[in-house]
C-alpha cells in the first residue's frame, strides 16, 4: 500500500511541472529556430566554391588558405561607402580629341598611283588590331593605297576569319577616306593576279625608316606585303599621324553587325542583374603560365605540368619564379584579383564578368575569387548555346564579344598587361577615363606574400597605397610611356577652364581627394611604381631597304632573323 502511495505522489508532482517543462522546451525550440534562420549557411567542405573561404556571423568572410597555425584575414562583406569605387572624380575634365588639322592634306592629294601596301597582321585579335590601325599609318608615311588588311588564319588561335567576318569592311574604308585610300583587294595586273613582295620591318620602325627602308622597294615593286605587321610602327611620330591613329583605332574599327548585336546582349544581361558592374580580364591559362615561368604553389604536380608545356619552347632558359615575380612578370592569381578588389572597396554583392580561357586546374584555382565575389558570370552563362554558336568556332570573335563587354563596364580589371589589356586602358582613357585597374604587380608580390600577418585594415590600407597610379585616372601616366595604343596622350584633351573652376570653389572632400580615398593631387603622377611598360621606340636600323634575301650585319637572313617562335608572343597577345 505505502508504494503505491508513493508512486501516486510522484506521479501527481510530475503532472503538475509538465505544462512548465513544455513551455521550457517551447521556449527552446523557437529561439533555436530564430538562430537557424539569422545564421548564415553553414559552410559545404565539397563545394570548391567555399573551399577556402569561411563565412562568420560578423559580416566578414575569413580567408583560411595557407599553412596551418597562420592568422587569417578578416574580410568585411560589404564594400566602402565613404566613396564612389565606380568613377573618376577628374574624368569629367578630360576628353577624347583626334580630329585632324586643317592642314592635314586629304588622301586624295597625297596618295600616289602604282603604290600598294598591303598587311598581314600577326597573333589574336588585340595583337592584330594594333597592326590594322598602324597599317593605316604607314600607308599615310608612304602615300600609297592600302588594301584591307589581311587577318592571322594560321597562328597558335587557328581562327580562319577574315577581316570583313569581324570588322565592318565598309565603315572601315568610308571612314577613313579622307586620311587614306582604301581597297578590298589588289587589283589585277596586265590581266594576271598581282603577286606583291613580301618584305618585314622592324618593330617600332619610325617614319624615317619607313622612308628609307620601304619606300625604295615600293617604288620598284609597286605592290608590297609587310609580314608579321604588329607593332612595327614607331610610339613616337607626328602629333597628325598619332591622332590618325586615334581615328583608326577608335572611330573607324567597329565590329560587325552580328558581333555587336550579341555584345550588347551580354551588357543589357550584367545591366538587368546590377546598376553597376566589373569585368575582369584573367589570363591564367596553362600555355600563359608556364610560358611565364612563374610557380603558384601547386607544389610537384604543377611544376611537372607546366614545365612539360614550356619544353615547347625551345627558346625558353630555365626560369627563377621568384626572380619573375619580385619583378612583377607574374600574372595575379584569381584569388589575389579578389583580394585586390576586395582591398580597393568593391563588396561581395558586386557583380562581375569574367573574360577569360582555359583556366589552370578549373574550379579549384577559381573558387577563392568565386568565394570573394559570388555573382560570377561569363558570357557562357549569360548567353545559351544557341545563342554563341555563330560565334562559338571562332576565337577572335569570341573575343570580339569579351571586349565588348570589357568595354562597356564600369570597372575594367586585368590580372596581367597583355594586348588586350593595354588596348582597352587606352581605349578607356580615350572615352572618358573609365576606372581601369591593373595590378602594381612589383610592390603586391611582397603585400600578397606577407598578407597573414597584418589585419585586414592594414593590408587594404597597403593594397591603396600601392595601386596609386594604377586605377585609370587621367595624367597617372607620363606622355610617351609605354605602347601609344595603351597611353594615348596625343589624343586626349584637358577642359582646363572647366576645372579651374571646380578648383577655385568650395572643396567638399578637401584639396587633393581622389577616387582611392586618399589626400594625393588630382593629377598624380606615380613616377616611381610605373606598370612595367616596354622603352618606347627602337627604331630599329634607319638605314636603306632590306627585302627577304638580303643579309643584316648578323649574316641572317632578315626574315629569319625576325621570325621568332610565333607563339611566343601569340600566348601573351590577348
Amino acid at each position: 500500500m505505502a508504494f503505491h502511495r508513493r508512486r501516486n505522489h510522484y506521479y501527481k508532482r510530475f503532472r503538475s511541472v509538465l505544462p512548465l517543462i513544455s513551455a521550457v522546451s517551447g521556449v527552446l525550440l523557437i529561439l533555436f529556430g530564430l538562430l537557424t534562420f539569422l545564421a548564415p549557411a553553414p559552410i559545404d567542405t565539397n563545394n570548391p566554391h567555399h573551399k577556402n573561404l569561411m563565412y562568420t556571423a560578423n559580416d566578414v568572410v575569413e580567408d583560411t588558405i595557407g599553412k596551418p597555425g597562420e592568422p587569417v584575414l578578416h574580410i568585411p562583406i560589404k564594400g566602402r561607402k565613404d566613396r564612389d569605387v565606380w568613377s573618376s572624380r577628374n574624368s569629367k575634365y578630360f576628353y577624347g580629341c583626334s580630329n585632324a588639322s586643317n592642314k592635314f592634306p586629304n588622301a586624295d592629294a597625297i596618295t600616289h598611283p602604282n603604290r600598294y601596301l598591303l598587311i598581314a597582321t600577326s597573333g589574336g585579335l588585340n595583337q592584330q588590331r594594333t597592326g590594322i590601325t598602324d597599317a593605316v599609318v604607314a600607308a599615310r608615311i608612304l602615300n600609297a593605297t592600302l588594301v584591307v588588311p589581311k587577318l592571322d588564319q594560321k597562328s597558335f588561335w587557328k581562327d580562319s576569319s577574315d577581316f570583313s567576318e569581324i570588322f565592318d569592311v565598309d565603315w572601315y574604308i568610308s571612314s577613313l577616306a579622307n586620311d587614306v585610300k582604301i581597297i578590298k583587294s589588289l587589283p589585277r595586273r596586265r590581266g594576271k593576279t598581282w603577286i606583291p613582295r613580301n618584305m618585314r620591318v622592324p618593330r617600332k620602325c619610325s617614319e624615317r625608316c619607313y622612308q628609307n627602308r620601304v619606300l625604295p622597294v615600293l617604288l620598284k615593286r609597286h605592290a608590297i606585303q609587310l609580314t608579321k605587321f604588329d607593332y612595327r610602327l614607331a610610339n613616337k611620330l607626328d602629333t597628325q599621324l598619332q591622332k590618325l591613329r586615334c581615328r583608326v583605332n577608335y572611330h573607324a574599327l567597329k565590329f560587325t553587325d552580328p558581333i555587336l548585336r550579341m555584345g550588347e546582349k551580354l551588357v543589357h544581361r550584367m545591366r538587368m542583374k546590377s546598376k553597376h558592374f566589373i569585368a575582369l580580364h584573367l589570363r591564367f591559362e596553362p600555355d600563359m603560365l608556364a610560358f611565364s615561368g612563374c610557380y603558384y604553389g601547386g607544389g610537384d604536380k604543377e611544376r611537372k605540368e607546366l614545365g612539360a608545356i614550356r619544353k615547347r619552347w625551345k627558346t625558353l632558359h630555365a626560369s627563377n619564379p621568384d626572380k619573375e615575380r619580385r619583378h612583377g612578370k607574374c600574372p595575379l592569381t584569381p584569388k589575389e584579383v579578389g583580394l585586390m578588389l576586395r582591398a580597393l572597396g568593391y563588396g561581395s554583392d558586386v557583380h562581375i564578368y569574367v573574360a577569360s580561357g582555359e583556366v589552370y586546374d578549373g574550379e579549384d584555382t577559381l573558387a577563392p575569387l568565386k568565394a570573394l565575389f559570388p555573382n560570377f558570370y561569363t558570357k557562357e552563362t549569360l548567353a545559351s548555346k544557341e545563342e554563341l554558336e555563330p560565334f562559338s568556332s571562332f576565337s577572335s570573335r569570341m573575343a570580339a564579344l569579351d571586349f565588348i563587354v570589357c568595354d562597356e563596364s564600369d570597372v575594367f580589371v586585368t590580372n596581367n598587361n597583355g594586348n588586350m589589356a593595354k588596348i582597352l586602358a587606352g581605349r578607356r582613357r580615350y572615352f572618358g577615363h573609365k576606372p581601369t585597374i591593373r595590378p602594381n604587380a612589383k610592390k603586391l608580390y611582397r603585400l600578397f606574400l606577407n598578407q597573414t600577418t597584418m589585419s585586414w585594415e592594414a593590408f587594404a590600407s597597403k593594397m591603396r597605397t600601392f595601386q596609386r597610379g594604377f586605377m585609370g585616372e587621367p595624367k597617372e601616366v607620363r606622355p610617351g610611356r609605354g605602347e601609344f595604343h595603351e597611353n594615348p596622350h596625343t589624343c586626349i584633351c584637358e577642359d582646363s577652364e572647366a576645372k579651374a573652376k571646380k578648383n577655385s570653389g568650395p572643396r567638399k572632400y578637401g584639396k587633393g581627394y581622389d577616387a582611392l580615398g586618399d589626400d594625393i593631387p588630382s593629377d598624380y603622377q606615380n613616377v616611381d611604381d610605373e606598370p612595367e611598360l616596354p622603352d618606347p621606340d627602337d627604331d630599329g636600323d634607319q638605314d636603306g631597304p632590306q627585302e627577304k634575301g638580303q643579309f643584316n650585319e648578323t649574316g641572317m637572313d632578315y626574315d629569319e632573323l625576325t621570325n621568332e617562335e610565333p607563339e611566343l608572343e601569340e600566348i601573351l597577345s590577348d
